[in-house]
């Protein structure tokens, strides 16, 4: 495959061949290659998975167990299909060794086998028969294989601990077998039933969106609003990559995507390499917490907390506003601490003619949040914004869907839903163990002992098992992770916490885990664009998202930041003096406001800002005091310095 160059608004620039970086550091997109005829079986395979996810959810009226085992059944024969045992056999052409194919038809005859035999199977109960459990047994053993093709290791590895857990328990394999293959609580449980609707049709809306080229529309409006302002590229990155978040649901492939764009003309414009690596995977990681869609997990949070997915959605607003106003400040105070400067202004395409010309691409979003706000059920809201993604693509020649555009979206959807679904599988089991043995409660006692009933001592201790856990493992299993292991920690050691503060307060520590090292997926995927040190990258990363390590503990401390119980005065309240914290704190750890700041000055913005994120008068008023000291001997009192750069 020949390296595509990279056009953007200051000339071609280095050459990044997309493919490889994300074979590179996102597994799923480490697939076979095939050509011809082969080529057109796989794509109509691809393509008729996602007609029959419509039939299923649109119009079918099957019991759960047949829903869910079919959809499993499906994407374990698609997935052997498409992801070879190891990297290098992925340079065969049009070549499927026989093992795979014995294993795809065995994994999907096994899930089959419960499709077609369901009520038999629901007469037996727990006397289910020595061949049923081996069915069972091979099934999981299958999807377990699948899972450390597509996704990786590390939620086997946590998957594995929870099994050997369970047998170390007394627990025997019959029951075990069981309890994750034949029961609700398994393999099929909630992430799968929730992948199987709301996040395949959502998955299959993205790549539509994608075939409208709405992420270069994206970066052009992000270029048009802060391409020419001091570190412009910068600031770019910082906005598409929220905007792609609304319909992206993985940090390395927001950040491969939109940062082989930003990351080289970041580097052009003067940024260290290092740190432009670090603004893309530090963005991009924040569009899994971007509503409304945040990485497929807001479908999962709604079933799991019984909270409708509108109030999610609201809740999830400010934090997000303020993580990416973080990042955006800190990069404003780096460029002006370098000198940098902008793109050319006449370089840059203009906002309204954008808006003109292709605003109607934002119109598939407007539909999908119009019709979840007044009573759609998901899929249908869903299936609704998808329709109008095909309709408003008709508008303009560049953005037309043809036939084979149209096929080759259903095509990327179904590829798309095996990584989550595999992952999704995979948690059931964690989840399906947590249930059986009651492991939960028990790492809860384990926690409060270390944290010796100290709140914010027990929230660390969360936080750093979310970080964790969270490590190597895609958003929606990280979530479902999350929410089964740690969210009940929090519920127990802090009794007053809204249910869904703790379940924000999981998701976002472990979605962190995607630039924090030594991980750090999202910052390696970047690295490899910019050349620059991933571990370095992770770092500075993990400072420029330090909102996102500050914030959830404002959700259990002070559930308002939520939106929870707060009047729209406390909202506007809220929403003021978080941002004034967020630029203090930024300031603080740039080292730079108006002119660089004294150390003791950088302590003070990060003390005054941290009071004012916290949503209390008292906190807030001091929080104005010490910000106001700082900000007065900035930009008021006049002091001579050769070397200041004022802004």
């Amino acid at each position: 495959m020949s390296e595509p160059t990279i056009k953007t608004p200051v000339g071609d620039i280095e050459q990044v061949n997309i493919d490889e970086v994300m074979a590179e550091f996102d597994r799923e997109s480490n697939t076979r290659h095939y050509k011809g005829v082969p080529r057109e079986i796989v794509r109509y395979m691809l393509a008729g998975f996602s007609v029959y996810v419509f039939y299923m959810n649109l119009i079918s009226a099957w019991p759960e167990q047949i829903r869910r085992t079919s959809f499993v059944g499906l994407i374990i024969f698609m997935a052997f299909m498409l992801y070879p045992a190891r990297k290098k056999s992925a340079k065969n052409i049009n070549y499927v060794p026989w093992y795979d194919i014995v294993l795809g038809v065995a994994g999907t005859a096994c899930f089959f086998y419960y499709t077609l035999n369901f009520s038999s199977l629901a007469q037996k109960a727990t006397r289910v028969s020595r061949f049923d459990i081996i069915v069972g047994a091979i099934g999981i053993l299958i999807i377990a294989e699948v899972c450390r093709r597509v996704v990786g290791i590390p939620i086997l590895v946590v998957a594995s601990a929870f099994v050997i857990y369970a047998f170390a328990a007394g627990y025997s394999l019959n029951r075990i077998v069981y309890t994750l293959f034949y029961t609700l609580d398994g393999v099929i449980g909630t992430p799968i039933g929730v992948c199987s609707t709301f996040i395949v049709l959502f998955i299959i809306l993205g790549a539509f969106l994608e075939k409208t080229n709405i992420g270069t529309f994206f970066i052009d409006i992000a270029n048009s609003v802060a391409g020419f302002a001091s570190g412009g590229p910068a600031k770019v990155a910082v906005i598409s990559s929220a905007l792609e978040g609304m319909y992206s649901g993985s940090s390395v492939a927001n950040t491969v995507g939109s940062g082989s764009v930003t990351i080289p003309i970041m580097k052009k414009t003067g940024y260290d390499k290092d740190f432009a690596a670090a603004v893309e995977a530090a963005a991009s990681t924040g569009g899994q917490i971007m509503p409304p869609i945040m990485g497929a997990a807001a479908f999962l949070m709604a079933e799991m907390t019984e909270t409708p997915y509108s109030l999610i959605a609201v809740a999830a607003i400010l934090p997000a506003v303020l993580y990416f106003s973080g990042i955006f400040m800190m990069v404003h105070f780096e460029a002006k601490k370098l000198g940098l400067k902008g793109l050319p202004r006449e370089t840059l395409p203009s906002f309204f003619k954008l808006l003109f010309t292709k605003g109607y691409l934002f119109i598939p979003i407007i539909v999908l949040v119009v019709t979840m706000s007044i009573g759609y059920t998901t899929s249908r809201a869903a299936c609704l914004a998808i329709l109008a993604a095909i309709i408003v693509s008709m508008f303009r020649k560049d953005t037309r869907l043809t036939p084979k555009a149209f096929v080759e979206a259903m095509e990327t959807g179904a590829k798309n839903t095996i990584g989550v679904a595999a992952a999704c599988a995979i948690a059931g089991i964690i989840v399906g163990i947590v249930s059986l043995t009651g492991i939960g409660l028990k790492l809860a006692d384990g926690l409060l002992m270390l944290s010796g009933g100290i709140d914010i001592i027990a929230l660390f201790l969360t936080m750093i098992a979310c970080i964790i856990l969270g490590m190597g493992v895609p958003t929606t299993a990280n979530y479902v992770i999350m929410a089964t292991i740690t969210a009940p920690i929090i519920l127990k050691l802090i009794p007053e916490t809204p249910v869904l503060a703790a379940h924000m307060f999981v998701f976002y520590f472990g979605i962190v885990a995607d630039i924090t090292p030594p991980v750090a997926l999202a910052a390696y995927a970047g690295s490899a664009i910019s050349g620059g040190n991933p571990l370095r990258a992770g770092v500075i990363a993990t400072r420029l998202a330090i909102a996102a390590f500050i914030i959830p503990y404002m959700f259990v401390l002070n559930p308002s930041m939520l939106l929870i119980n707060a009047s729209p005065l406390q909202v506007v309240q809220i929403a003021i003096t978080s941002l004034i914290g967020m630029f203090a704190i930024s300031a603080g750890l740039e080292g730079f406001m108006k002119r660089k700041l004294m150390w003791w000055q950088r302590i003070l913005c990060v003390a005054g800002g941290l009071c004012m994120i916290d949503p209390n008068l008292m906190t807030d008023m001091a929080g104005i005091v010490v910000i106001a000291l700082v900000c007065l001997q900035q930009y008021v009192l006049k002091e001579k310095s050769p070397t200041a750069l004022d802004v």
